[in-house]
């Protein structure tokens, strides 16, 4: 899988750190290896980084080598975006999207 510098894999061991103690809203891809959709969205959550990196934090977790986060969320389908903000999900969107749609469902969270 490709990887960009900007969007980090995040895991069960450092997800509480990474993620629910995070000083801003975070926006989590529930990806994998196998998935053809996911693969298609890292680009968008590259520039995405990029772009709202001051607002927002963008990173990744592999769903295939970290059953406990994935399971405590109830991720059945790739990709799952969650947001999270002061350690709790505030929104839950499935399936890839275009980068400028994946703004307008982010915009109340931003």
């Amino acid at each position: 899988m490709t990887k960009t510098a900007a969007v980090p894999e995040v895991s069960d061991a450092d997800f509480g750190a990474e993620v629910l103690g995070a000083d801003r809203p975070v926006l989590v891809e529930f990806t994998a290896d196998w998935c053809p959709p996911c693969r298609q969205m890292a680009p968008v959550l590259g520039a995405l980084a990029e772009e709202e990196g001051e607002r927002l934090k963008v990173v990744q977790l592999n769903v295939d080598h970290n059953p406990a986060t994935t399971n405590h969320y109830k991720v059945l389908s790739m990709p799952t975006f969650m947001v999270f903000r002061d350690g709790e999900p505030v929104k839950a969107m499935v399936g890839a999207r275009p980068k400028r749609l994946l703004l307008e469902e982010l915009s109340d969270v931003l």
